[in-house]
């Protein structure tokens, strides 16, 4: 009984971690699908996310809003986060990345990490290089499983990333915008010939993606109760391996190998030492790109023959 209670509070743990990862790997693969560019900049959108979240948050909590009106604090803290570092997305694609569309790859990745310092940096002047502490919202309160404890606060951030990826895949397949989405990632010429407007699909996957990155940091904020400047840099390192592993470029592919590794992190960490978890996620990548090195969906990213 004890057995079966610990392989189900893992599993749990499992699902939260996987879903930070997945919603952060979106945001790779999203911006790789379009302009074909590793975004190494989005560990900082979702650290400016979690920062902003504090930011509103503590505002909200000295007026006691949050109090009387929990949900609908929760849905300003998240919205306006999401908003913040949507906008910083887009202008980053303005500043950094547009300019550079026709340039060799090397340069958009060499613009793309000089991005990520630059905001890293930023961040650091402006927030501290100290632990910010998050208000305590979430509560310790929760429910038990099969003899597993499975708090509100996991129920709450899995179920929100969840319906976020659910409504990230039907907006891509059921929306005009989200079929021009396809087309650009599969042919950016001649969607363009097809009438399909590049630069504003462009944008709105530096909308989407980064949107979701801060939503990512928000929920990390909450559940750990700390953020700090530099957060950004070892889950995005993983979500990235996660978004190659599914298949970079794939959306369901970028939730899945969220997912995994995830699940592959927490279980190392239950069974092995844990102090090398960390390296799980390499070890899992470079075993997949051994194998398959399209990833597990495999890649339905389409070069362009100039």
């Amino acid at each position: 009984m004890e057995t079966q209670a610990f392989l189900v509070q893992q599993i749990v743990n499992a699902l939260f971690l996987g879903s930070i990862y997945a919603l952060i790997a979106l945001g790779y693969t999203m911006v790789y699908g379009i302009i074909q560019l590793i975004n190494f900049a989005h560990g900082e959108m979702f650290t400016a996310g979690s920062f902003i979240g504090l930011i509103v948050l503590g505002a909200l909590q000295r007026m006691g809003f949050v109090e009387s009106h929990f949900v609908l604090s929760m849905f300003v803290v998240f919205a306006m986060a999401m908003a913040y570092v949507a906008f910083l997305g887009v202008a980053i694609e303005h500043v950094a990345y547009k300019p550079l569309r026709r340039a060799s790859r090397l340069s958009a990745l060499l613009s793309a990490l000089g991005m990520s310092i630059f905001l890293s940096n930023g961040m650091m002047l402006s927030q501290g290089v100290s632990d910010r502490a998050y208000p305590p919202v979430l509560g310790t309160g929760g429910i038990h499983v099969l003899g597993a404890r499975i708090t509100y606060g996991q129920i709450f951030i899995v179920a929100f990333a969840v319906a976020l990826m659910v409504g990230l895949n039907l907006f891509v397949k059921k929306t005009k915008l989200g079929k021009a989405m396809r087309a650009t990632a599969q042919n950016r010429r001649m969607a363009g010939l097809l009438g399909i407007n590049i630069d504003k699909t462009i944008r709105t996957t530096f909308v989407i993606g980064p949107a979701l990155g801060a939503a990512a940091g928000v929920m990390v904020g909450m559940y750990y109760g700390s953020v700090r400047f530099d957060m950004g840099f070892i889950p995005g390192i993983k979500a990235f391996a996660a978004a190659v592993l599914g298949g970079i470029g794939n959306i369901t592919g970028a939730m899945v190998g969220g997912m995994l590794i995830g699940m592959v992190e927490v279980l190392w960490a239950a069974f092995l030492p844990s102090e090398w978890k960390d390296v799980t996620a390499f070890i899992v990548l470079i075993l997949v790109l051994y194998f398959r090195p399209t990833g597990i969906l495999g890649e339905r990213v389409i070069e362009e023959r100039v």
